[in-house]
């Protein structure tokens, strides 16, 4: 991505809910980014809402839109074969899932069966969620299994409702998505047909030329836990009716000092009033990250150029891989 602005927008909700777009641009001058942009779009009077988006794409000259939509279809959704069935399946992308899959617990169990007292240990480790840890950058290359995370891999990929990408999501963020949101991550598990219809429609009129980038809300702010910006707290009470503005408050904060970006007060109200704004913005955080050379490379196998699925790394140190 060359130019210097990234915009977000969180499709979440249904059709009259109201969302927003939010703009970051990078200001040389200041070596630093700001919020430029904040657009809600809801239905207003005489104005259609595609008219709206399209004239605030182009007045800001927007080229480059991450949303938290699935941007590619699982396999089965294109697929005109007979069906065999998942297990018996030989199109490339479930069979080469498939594959990994069992190539991970098969590895488990060799480790299980060949020193059981200290596969128990590391496994137990394992189990205790350590936030500070970075899963990226394993010394070792055993692949001990968490007990939730070895349940779902049993429960087995479907390729109507899943994607490859889904599989590195369970890989890096299973246990902690599970421990700090109570969910897991499917491509297709949160997205109504209403939200596919939508998103379709508003598609066709965003400009020809919009590059569009996917990333995940609960993902980001894991990466941020990761990295020491945020803190446990910060995400287990930020809905909580007593702590959730003052957490906001301090979250966003120190986000913004952190990332050093620049953030307008009437704005900065917003994002800690607003979850829809708020989604929106880390969406837009996910791609400033990506512009700045701090993104997590995917493997080939993910299918990183369908998805454009992005995954920010918040590490101080640019040149780590």
């Amino acid at each position: 991505m060359a130019n210097q602005k990234i915009a977000g927008m969180s499709m979440k909700g249904g059709r009259k809910d109201k969302f927003f777009f939010c703009l970051l641009e990078y200001f040389p001058e200041h070596e630093r980014w700001a919020l430029k942009s904040l657009l809600q779009l809801k239905d207003e009077s005489g104005i259609d809402r595609e008219d709206i988006v399209r004239n605030w794409i182009e007045k800001f000259e927007v080229k480059d839109l991450v949303v938290d939509f699935p941007l590619s279809e699982p396999a089965c959704h294109p697929c005109s074969l007979d069906c065999p069935g998942i297990t018996n399946c030989e199109v490339e992308e479930v069979k080469n899932i498939n594959d990994l899959i069992t190539e991970l617990i098969k590895e488990d169990q060799r480790l299980a069966d060949e020193n059981p007292k200290r596969y128990e240990q590391k496994r137990n480790s394992h189990d205790e969620i350590d936030y500070s840890r970075d899963v990226f950058h394993k010394e070792s290359h055993e692949h001990i299994l968490s007990r939730s995370f070895k349940r779902r891999l049993k429960k087995g990929y479907l390729p109507y409702w899943n994607r490859p990408i889904d599989l590195w999501v369970w890989n890096f963020y299973y246990d902690q998505l599970l421990d700090l949101f109570n969910s897991s991550y499917d491509s297709f598990g949160n997205t109504s047909l209403m939200i596919l219809s939508r998103f379709s429609y508003l598609r066709r009129h965003f400009p020809s030329d919009l590059k569009l980038y996917e990333s995940f809300g609960p993902i980001i702010l894991i990466e941020l836990l990761r990295s020491g910006i945020i803190k446990k707290k910060h995400i287990q009470n930020f809905n909580d009716i007593e702590l959730g503005i003052e957490t906001r408050i301090d979250l966003v904060q120190k986000i913004e000092k952190e990332a050093n970006l620049f953030i307008y007060d009437h704005d900065f109200e917003v994002l800690i009033k607003n979850p829809h704004a708020f989604d929106s913005f880390m969406l837009a955080l996910s791609g400033m990250q990506s512009l700045s050379g701090m993104a997590r490379d995917l493997p080939i196998w993910t299918r990183p150029k369908e998805t454009s699925f992005l995954v920010p790394n918040f590490s101080l140190d640019k040149d780590k891989p």
